[in-house]
């Protein structure tokens, strides 16, 4: 299932979502600059080795200060290629505006970057032994996702199903679109415990220790009841067409007829 958009219209612009997008997207046009010997480098100088902090020996003998802990931040702005920052700058238009809105940007740019913090030594504490660079803002998106699931439950997901060869779209109630998604993180997580620990792929565990992290902390960063105006019934627009019938979200995404 791909998602396409969620039900859930914003009164405000997310500018914090904006600047994380812009950042991310700046810095990867960089590395589109970098020659391919040039960018494995910067990829292991800037992203999170968790052999170089658990084998100082083997960081000095690679080249790597082993007194740096700034990867872990850094990391969030690295990508991979064309489909994995798509994918995660996508997730986080598609998610970040709402849990913005809840929190206010200074408070949900904190809150990302602690969830991208919590991401990054999950996956040291689950590799310790890795020698293989890992970047992406998934950890910190899945932090994102994690105060989603609590914060609007009920909004629908809108997702492409491919049919074949027809697109099928489906609204999908929030809980258990990200239900299934950390469900399958932590599944694919168990499983990548019995591969070898140099074996390159996906921080299944970042996203579930991300997910965790947001799903925790959010309630620390949330405005209260009186900061944050319901929506009316003639503000939904299209977006309504997708919500159950006769009911219209608050402020905390409960229903009320």
């Amino acid at each position: 299932m791909i998602p396409i958009r969620d039900t859930i219209p914003s009164k405000s612009a997310p500018l914090g979502t904006w600047i994380l997008i812009l950042a991310n997207s700046a810095v990867f046009i960089f590395e589109l600059m970098i020659p391919e010997p040039v960018l494995e480098g910067f990829f292991y100088y800037f992203g999170v080795v968790p052999a170089r902090y658990s084998h100082p020996e083997w960081a000095v003998w690679v080249g790597l200060p082993i007194d740096d802990y700034w990867p872990f931040v850094t990391s969030m702005f690295l990508h991979g290629g064309w489909l994995h920052i798509i994918g995660n700058m996508w997730t986080l238009w598609i998610f970040g505006d709402n849990v913005e809105e809840r929190m206010g940007t200074s408070r949900f740019l904190v809150f990302y970057f602690i969830c991208g913090l919590a991401a990054g030594l999950v996956h040291f504490f689950t590799n310790p032994n890795s020698t293989i660079p890992t970047v992406g803002a998934s950890g910190a998106i899945a932090g994102v996702l994690g105060a989603y699931f609590l914060l609007f439950p009920h909004a629908r997901v809108i997702v492409l199903v491919p049919l074949f060869f027809l697109p099928l779209f489906v609204g999908v109630p929030a809980i258990t679109y990200l239900g299934f998604w950390i469900l399958s993180q932590i599944f694919s997580g168990t499983l990548s415990l019995a591969l070898p620990e140099d074996v390159g792929g996906v921080a299944f565990w970042a996203h579930v220790g991300g997910f965790i992290a947001g799903a925790v902390l959010h309630l620390l960063f949330v405005r209260g009841r009186r900061d944050v105006r319901a929506l009316a019934p003639d503000e939904w627009g299209l977006e309504g067409a997708w919500q159950p019938w006769g009911h219209v979200y608050s402020w905390k995404d409960k229903p009320w007829r």
